[in-house]
This record gives structure tokens, C-alpha cells and sequence, in this order.
């Protein structure tokens, strides 16, 4: 696999090499940041997301060098297509490590991580399998952020015409979770934009539409912030089998049914980390000028 990490600066113009990559149909403009620096504005982000007049993509991963005093070897910044930064992104996450192996800047097969959300472990099984310690879920209003007087399992937040009860939690970026009969006929289009900038959510929120259709299995619809339903949502799969647990609706392993694909999704409980496995895909590399 060749290793597209350079820049170019020709007559006050910017050549960008990158890798195109998703999961589960999350896709993903991957940049390597760790042999160069790379500074982007939002604009540009934005452009680089434009799927007319771009590259395309959901999101934009930049890989950087880890300075700091946790045990990581990487950090890494996520932007989504609007231009803004946000904290984590499970689906990235895994194409953040099948990227790394494939650019020749790793070997291992445990990566632990620093991302805004907080310190992550990576696991490259087989496959293009990638497992990832997402961390504890937090629960805490004041951490997700939520705004609430005190910790409940289900709040009720107040829309113009409706009251909606949702669950809340934080797996590095804030989520609310919604139960619906069918995710085929949840108001994703709706709702989604309505609660991702509620006052509830200061920093805005991921909205999931979560069906149960069994402990063991759930469907899941994920609205994520920038104003777009994704194809999958790593990290709002975690959230939602968060949520169901403390509702006492799910078992500890439970498979979560994306439009793009299935997770498998760990959390044995209180103050222990979620496990993600999913999927990796490298889709093409190139270059851009901007």
C-alpha cells in the first residue's frame, strides 16, 4: 500500500495527499499529520467533505504525533463536514488504525490513543477487524454536557409541540438516545435536528433512534452533529447500548444493526469501559489541490 502523507506548496497552492477509508459506510478523509504539519481551516475542511465538489466524506481524521504525558503513541483530531472539531468518533477510531498500519507509522497491534474525548485503546484482529476500548460511559449531566438538576436514567425535554424522553451520555461526545417502535419509521429527519441543538446539549448532540428487537440485537438510526444522519455511528452505538442497559432492556453483548452495517457492542456495566468491534475499509488515495 503506498504512503500518501506529503504536501506540496506550488505557486501558493496546496497539494494534499490522503486516503479515503469508512466504516460501515461512515466514511472518512484520512490525513497523515505525524511526518508533516498539516493546518487546515474550515473551509477547507469543508471543501475536502464536499461530496460534488471534493472529496466526500462525513468526517475528516487528521493523525498526529502524541507529546503529551499519557501512555499513547498517537493523537488524532476529528473534523465534520460543516468544518467543526469535535471530541470522538468510534468509526473512526477503527479506520484510524487499519491507517496507521497501512501509512507504515505502526506495527502494533494494541494502539492506545489521546483524542479530545479522552485516552482509547485500539485492537487490530483479523480481517480488517478493529476492536476499541471506548472508555466508561458518563452519566453525569454536568460531564456530558446535559442540563439537568440531577441524574436520572430518562429525561423529558420540552421541543415546541412535543415532549420527547431520551436517556443521556457521554462516550467521549455527547448523545441522546430516543426508543422507537421502528427505526425504519423514527422522525430522524425531524427530531435529529430539532435536539442537536437544544439548549439541553450546550455543545450539541448526536441524536439516536434506537429500536430493541431483542436483548441481544437492537436497530439504531444516528443523527449526528454537523446536520447529517451517517450510515453508521460507532460511538452512538456504544451510547445507545449504554442507555438500554441502564434502562434494564439490554444483555452485555448486543449486536447494533446500522443502515451501513452491524457492530458488536460490549459493556458488562458500572464503570467499565464498552468494547466496539466493526469493520475497516480502505477505499482509494489521491491528491487535491486547494
Amino acid at each position: 500500500m503506498p504512503r500518501y502523507t506529503d504536501i506540496c506548496i506550488l505557486s501558493g497552492m496546496t497539494i494534499l495527499k490522503f486516503s479515503k477509508m469508512h466504516g460501515l459506510g461512515n466514511d472518512f478523509v484520512m490525513l497523515n499529520g505525524v511526518e508533516q504539519q498539516i493546518e487546515l481551516q474550515p473551509a477547507q475542511i469543508r471543501r475536502l467533505a464536499d461530496r460534488q465538489r471534493g472529496i466526500g466524506c462525513d468526517q475528516l481524521l487528521l493523525v498526529e504525533a502524541y507529546t503529551g504525558a499519557e501512555d499513547a503513541d498517537f493523537s488524532y483530531r476529528i473534523f465534520n463536514a460543516d468544518g467543526g472539531e469535535v471530541e470522538q468518533c468510534g468509526n473512526g477510531a477503527r479506520c484510524f488504525a487499519r491507517f496507521v498500519h497501512e501509512q507504515g507509522l505502526s506495527t502494533k497491534t494494541q494502539i492506545p490513543v489521546m483524542t479530545q474525548g479522552g485516552r482509547i485503546v485500539l485492537n487490530i484482529e483479523d480481517d480488517h477487524q478493529v476492536t476499541v476500548d471506548m472508555g466508561i460511559p458518563e452519566f453525569e449531566p454536568v460531564k456530558i454536557p446535559f442540563v439537568s438538576r440531577q441524574l436520572q436514567t430518562l429525561y423529558n425535554v420540552e421541543l415546541e409541540q412535543q415532549t420527547v424522553e431520551l436517556g443521556a451520555v457521554s462516550m467521549g461526545n455527547p448523545h441522546a438516545v430516543l426508543q422507537v417502535d421502528d427505526v425504519d419509521c423514527a422522525p430522524v429527519a425531524t427530531l435529529g435536528p430539532q435536539l442537536e441543538v437544544h439548549p439541553a446539549f450546550p455543545q450539541r448532540a448526536n441524536i439516536g433512534f434506537m429500536q430493541v428487537v431483542s436483548p441481544q440485537q437492537i436497530r439504531l438510526r444516528v443523527f449526528e452533529r454537523g446536520g447529517v444522519e451517517t450510515l453508521a455511528c460507532g460511538s452512538g452505538a456504544c451510547a445507545a447500548v449504554a442507555v438500554g442497559r441502564q434502562w434494564g432492556l439490554l444483555s452485555a453483548s448486543v449486536r447494533v444493526d446500522l443502515p451501513g452495517g452491524s457492530l458488536m457492542i460490549r459493556w458488562p456495566g458500572e464503570q467499565q469501559p464498552v468494547m466496539m468491534t466493526g469493520p475497516t475499509e480502505h477505499v482509494f488515495s489521491g491528491t487535491i489541490t486547494l
